[in-house]
C-alpha cells in the first residue's frame, strides 16, 4: 500500500469528449495497475464545449482559443492541479499560452511521443493528424529538433485524414470506409520509407489499432496517458 500521495493533473480537455474519455479510463487503469486495490488517479477535467472550439479552428483565430486555453490552465491551477495536461494534439499550439499563464509543468504530447519513437530506435516516422498537425511547425517542428525524419500525406489524402476526424471520429462515428482509408495511407507511407506511423490526432486511435499497421503504431492517447500515470505517481512508493 503506498502512503505517499499522488499529484493532482488538470486536463483541458473536450476536443473532442469522445478522445478526453479514452484519456479518464487509460489514466485511470494505469493507476490501478500500478497502485492495485481501489486506486485511481487524482485528476481534475476541465471539458470545454468543442463546437465553438471547432469555428474558430477552421477560422485560424488561434489569438482567441489561447486566450481560452490559458484561461481553463488557470483554473486548473486555481482549483489545486499541480501539473497540467492538454488532451488534444492540435490544441498544442497554444502550449507557449497556457504555460506563460500558470506556473505547472505540462506534459507535451509530442515530447512524449519522441521518448516511445527512439526507445524503438526508430528515425523516419509518418504523422497522421488534423490539416494543423500535420503541415504546420508547432507538432512537427518538434520532432525533427528531435531528430527524427517527418512524412506527411499528399495534399489530397491529407483532406480527407482531416475530414474522417472532425465528420465522423469526433462525432462517435467510426466507419468502415474510412479505416480502410487510413489503412492505405498507412501502406503509402510504407512505400516513402516510413519506419513507423504517429496517430498524431486523439481520436485516430478510436479507429485504427496496431492491428491495422504493417509498421509500429505510436497512438499518441495511449503515450500521452502513459506520460500521465507517470506525472501522478512520481512521489508515490510502488
Amino acid at each position: 500500500m503506498a502512503h505517499q500521495t499522488q499529484q493532482t493533473l488538470g486536463i483541458i480537455g473536450g476536443m473532442s469528449w469522445e478522445s478526453t474519455e479514452s484519456y479518464y479510463r487509460l489514466i485511470n487503469e494505469g493507476v490501478k495497475n500500478q497502485l492495485g486495490g481501489l486506486h485511481s488517479a487524482d485528476l481534475l477535467i476541465h471539458s470545454v464545449d468543442f463546437a465553438p472550439v471547432s469555428a474558430l479552428q477552421a477560422q485560424g483565430a488561434w489569438g482567441e482559443m489561447g486566450v481560452m486555453m490559458a484561461s481553463s490552465g488557470k483554473r486548473l491551477q486555481a482549483a489545486g492541479a499541480k501539473g497540467l495536461l492538454i488532451a488534444t494534439n492540435t490544441m498544442h499550439k497554444l502550449v507557449d499560452d497556457v504555460q506563460a499563464a500558470t506556473d505547472l509543468p505540462l506534459i507535451h504530447i509530442a515530447d512524449a511521443t519522441i521518448d516511445a519513437i527512439k526507445k524503438q530506435n526508430l528515425s523516419k516516422i509518418a504523422l497522421l493528424g488534423t490539416q494543423f498537425t500535420m503541415t504546420q511547425d508547432f507538432y512537427k517542428q518538434r520532432l525533427i529538433d528531435a531528430g527524427l525524419e517527418v512524412l506527411i500525406p499528399t495534399e489530397d489524402k491529407r483532406a480527407e485524414v482531416h475530414r474522417i476526424i472532425y465528420e465522423e471520429l469526433c462525432q462517435g462515428q467510426f466507419v468502415d470506409s474510412s479505416r480502410a482509408y487510413y489503412r492505405q495511407v498507412i501502406k503509402d507511407s510504407i512505400a516513402t520509407g516510413a519506419e513507423g506511423v504517429i496517430l498524431g490526432c486523439t481520436e485516430i486511435g478510436l479507429l485504427i489499432t496496431q492491428a491495422d499497421s504493417p509498421i509500429p503504431v505510436f497512438d499518441t492517447t495511449a503515450i500521452h496517458a502513459a506520460a500521465a500515470v507517470d506525472f501522478l505517481l512520481a512521489d508515490v512508493a510502488l
